[in-house]
């Protein structure tokens, strides 16, 4: 049993609901041309008169911190020390950071804090990463299925000859520039903000007592980029790129449930990404926490049960009528922010994009990203319980260079396409 020695003393609760007197954090000038023009992102609780963002930092993680605290097991005041904990790759700065409306859901330099604003930590501001990246080696069984079968070939440096696979990854914690991110999705910033406060229960009184703060830390899973090769190669007009952007399935990802084709995507793009690395070029997956279509994993779980009970059981033209009558909406993802992690990247064109969804697609060439080839699924990767879902989504657009299902038969799968 951890001893209760770090949990802090009952005090006055401290509202964060309107600015207080005190040293304050410099204003956040988003799209500024450095990290320190641009600013810190501060979103200290233990000196509320510091902040400059609303919400904390580690998203859904906070949560833990709060148990951990009120349990005793965590320092309240405790702050990190970066030593040693550079990144182990450089990313940027890309011109695309200086444009205040081409990256609104991250912060660009959020691997960069520990370097650029090294003097105020120094001076006790507490002053925390967004995104921190490292290098690792992975390994599929996929892979090693593709150098058996003469895919795939190992180098000895980007692939192991046992299906070792060599990355440079980063991880990414959302924070959102409310401007931007309501021009973005086409709303108003006002009435964004409303929203924001009113569906997750008044949790950030700051969304709507404080205009002036403008950056938002969200409560929400941020995002894993996988790079396969030379990571300055995604910013070169000169190097061949592929990419797939990859929203989490846990139950295919991880546990290979054979009802849709995730996990079978995701590996091929992988191996898409590494031969394109091996010709001199570089390849990256992005892999989304956005569960179940971002409506979660329990609505995913009970629309599975509905499409496999409803009268004539699973089939394509129910499928997307299904998740709307639990849900309410077929996909609550908003492709419309995924393309900012490219943007980070300094990646400006992707030749071969290994994604049939049209949500995508669109919004990366809606982002001013070149595309050139677009690469499907090979039919013999498409498990036999997950042909309903090819179906229903090459019926409601989805790109193929094979025969698209026919459109009467699948008169349900209408409206806004499902990215795989």
């Amino acid at each position: 049993m951890t001893a209760k020695t770090n949990r802090p003393p009952r005090r006055h609760i401290s509202l964060t609901s309107h600015p207080r007197a005190g040293k304050a954090a410099p204003p956040i000038k988003w799209g500024a041309t450095s990290a320190i023009q641009r600013g810190p992102i501060v979103a200290t609780l233990q000196e509320p008169a510091r902040r400059n963002a609303i919400g904390v930092h580690a998203g859904a993680y906070s949560l833990y911190r709060a148990l951990a605290i009120a349990a005793g097991s965590l320092n309240p005041v405790h702050k990190p020390d970066l030593t040693d904990t550079a990144p182990a790759a450089k990313i940027g700065p890309y011109p695309q950071w200086h444009d205040p409306g081409t990256i609104v859901s991250l912060d660009p330099y959020g691997h960069m804090v520990a370097e650029a604003f090294a003097e105020r930590i120094a001076e006790g501001w507490d002053i925390r990463p967004t995104i921190a990246v490292t290098t690792a080696r992975i390994f599929l069984p996929e892979i090693a299925d593709a150098i058996e079968a003469g895919r795939l070939t190992a180098d000895g440096a980007i692939l192991s000859p046992g299906g070792e696979v060599r990355v440079t990854k980063a991880a990414i914690e959302p924070v959102w520039h409310l401007p931007g991110v309501a021009k973005r999705c086409g709303v108003d910033e006002v009435e964004l903000r409303r929203s924001l406060f009113e569906q997750t229960g008044g949790m950030f009184p700051e969304l709507v007592t404080r205009p002036d703060l403008e950056v938002f830390l969200p409560p929400i899973g941020g995002a894993t980029v996988y790079c396969f090769g030379d990571s300055a190669a995604l910013a070169d007009p000169a190097r061949p790129v592929a990419c797939r952007i990859h929203d989490e399935c846990n139950g295919s990802d991880v546990f290979g449930s054979d009802i849709c084709t995730c996990r079978p995507y995701l590996a091929h793009g992988i191996e898409v990404c590494i031969a394109t690395a091996q010709a001199g070029g570089a390849g990256v997956v992005v892999y989304n926490r956005k569960e179940g279509r971002g409506l979660g994993e329990v609505t995913k779980f009970l629309v599975y049960n509905a499409r496999k009970r409803q009268p004539g059981g699973d089939r394509a033209d129910a499928y997307f009528e299904r998740t709307e009558c639990v849900a309410g909406v077929q996909d609550l993802r908003f492709q419309e922010l995924m393309p900012d992690v490219l943007h980070w990247l300094g990646i400006a064109r992707i030749d071969r994009l290994v994604s049939m969804s049209s949500d995508k697609y669109e919004a990366i060439t809606r982002a001013g990203i070149a595309v050139g080839e677009r690469i499907e699924l090979p039919a013999d990767r498409i498990p036999a319980d997950a042909q309903v879902e090819m179906d229903a989504k090459k019926g409601a657009g989805y790109f193929t260079r094979g025969k698209v299902p026919d459109a009467q038969a699948l008169k349900a799968a209408k409206g806004r396409p499902l990215g795989e």
